[in-house]
């Protein structure tokens, strides 16, 4: 579901270098690879907690008549309650907002408890582990989510007490920030010291709430050294150079997290949480993060699916491959490059469903083009009549499952893009790059090529900045339907 693309280069053309340089990459870089020691540790904390508190459900539940065989068993099954939790994103909610609690975590815990009992159920039926009953399942559940809360709460205060609190400095003139600052004095169990401000107003300053500096003289990698800081909260942009987007990417370079203090409500991005401090609203923007752990899972999910997609699909592929043949002169197969993950190379496979001499005729067809930034017309005299019925039900692109397997590309993610339409975009767009491509994605499932390609760049900088295993997985299921429809087909 990749879209329009240019006719097929030869197999044998050298791979041109295109991948950006590494000051060029970190310049407008958006997602970390790791996260932060402190958030890490944070993740890992609760991860330990809810371990703990399937385990101890298990003996509660089924202790007593448990032989060692069946704990063994049992125990194989722990991974996959921590996969359960992130997907419900419970390791990532205390970093992205400063009044994460046990009644926010509630309605995923209990999610998570109910899913997971029922795959556990199902677990038991193709192992020796003996049969549940019903009512023990039902017992499984409420202890699971009485557990984990409970358990979650100890991990929350040691993890308090073990890391201290967070160092924040709140940037600007928002008459609220004297409020902000004693409110956030009287409550230290949201976990953040105070250092200072950079503000303009005289206002802001206070026996709690030194000055640091002026906003016009901002210099926020230097600010976030000299102070050891963790957070920034953004109380109004005035004085303060540069668009507030345009802050909040370099705090989030920075490694930072921000809040924004609205007045009034005028920006929401990318990672945006709304939170409030005792009755003062402030957005959190945390920086998007995408760490080992995920990328592992997300690799998992990549390998499995494309490998059983390829086993169903491989008598519709030979089907194809012998039509294609039948079809007219030219290969079965076509590769041409694409741009990846940091802006590296690499070739896309699929189908051909063009005339052979296709290139040599798209210069003419540009002018007649709906989008100035790639080739979009309603009927591109190239397609041949059987391409033009593997594009409306994108069978054209199913080899990409090997680009899948290979690690080039990934079930979802940003839509690739060929060297050309890559260079149109800059700034914060290659941020998009961050992830590797996908076969499908926001894009391919809103509607492909109805909707214009600067609206696919913001569509794929959501993506990236807002990734989640279960965002993939509902846009895995949404895509089906979308290739039923036909809709935004080329």
């Amino acid at each position: 579901m990749t879209g329009p693309a240019p006719a097929a280069l030869e197999l044998g053309e050298p791979l041109a270098e295109v991948a950006l340089l590494p000051a060029e990459r970190a310049e407008h870089q958006v997602v970390a690879r790791r996260y932060r020691p402190r958030d890490a540790t944070i993740r890992r904390g609760l991860a330990v907690a809810d371990i703990a508190a399937v385990l101890a459900t298990y003996w509660i539940v089924f202790g007593p008549a448990m032989a060692w065989t069946d704990v063994l068993w049992s125990l194989l099954v722990l991974p996959g309650w921590t996969v359960l939790f992130k997907a419900y994103g419970l390791y990532e909610g205390d970093i992205k907002r400063v009044t994460r609690g046990v009644l926010a975590d509630l309605g995923g815990v209990i999610h998570a408890a109910l899913v997971g009992t029922v795959l556990l159920w199902l677990y038991t039926r193709v192992t020796p582990l003996p049969a549940v009953e019903a009512d023990a399942l039902v017992i499984s559940v409420f202890t699971l989510v009485i557990s984990v809360s409970v358990l979650r709460i100890a991990a929350r205060r040691a993890l308090r007490r073990l890391l201290g609190a967070e160092r924040v400095v709140i940037v600007g003139d928002s008459a609220s920030i004297p409020l902000l600052t004693r409110k956030l004095c009287a409550h230290p169990e949201y976990g953040m010291q105070l250092v200072g401000a950079v503000s303009g107003s005289d206002a802001a300053g206070t026996a709690e709430l030194p000055v640091l500096g002026d906003p016009a003289d901002l210099d926020l990698r230097r600010l976030a050294a000299q102070h050891r800081l963790d957070r920034i909260i953004f109380a109004g942009s005035q004085g303060i150079e540069g668009t507030l987007a345009d802050l909040v990417r370099s705090a989030h370079r920075c490694e930072l997290k921000v809040d924004y203090l609205p007045h009034p409500l005028d920006f929401l991005g990318a990672g945006v949480e709304v939170d409030d401090i005792e009755g003062v609203t402030v957005f959190s923007l945390y920086p998007p993060v995408l760490p080992r752990s995920s990328r592992v899972v997300k690799r998992i999910m990549d390998i499995a699916g494309a490998l059983v997609a390829l086993v169903l699909a491989a008598p519709v592929m030979l089907a194809v491959a012998v039509a294609v043949k039948l079809d007219g002169a030219g290969p079965v197969l076509f590769r041409h490059r694409r741009v990846g993950r940091g802006g590296r190379p690499f070739r896309v496979t699929k189908f051909r469903t063009m005339v052979a001499d296709a290139e040599a005729l798209r210069a003419p067809l540009l002018a007649q083009s709906r989008d100035p930034h790639w080739l979009l017309i309603d009927h591109d005299p190239r397609v041949t009549r059987l391409g033009r019925l593997l594009r409306r039900t994108s069978v054209d692109e199913l080899p990409q499952l090997w680009s899948v397997l290979k690690g080039d590309m990934s079930l979802v993610g940003p839509r690739p893009l060929v060297e050309a339409e890559d260079r149109q975009i800059t700034g914060w767009g290659r941020g998009r790059l961050d992830l590797t491509p996908g076969l499908t994605g926001l894009w391919q499932v809103l509607g492909r090529t109805s909707i214009p390609f600067d609206e696919m760049v913001k569509l794929d900088y959501v993506y990236v900045t807002n990734w989640s295993l279960w965002g993939d997985i509902k846009l895995l299921l949404r895509t089906l339907p979308v290739l039923l429809s036909k809709r935004g087909a080329n």
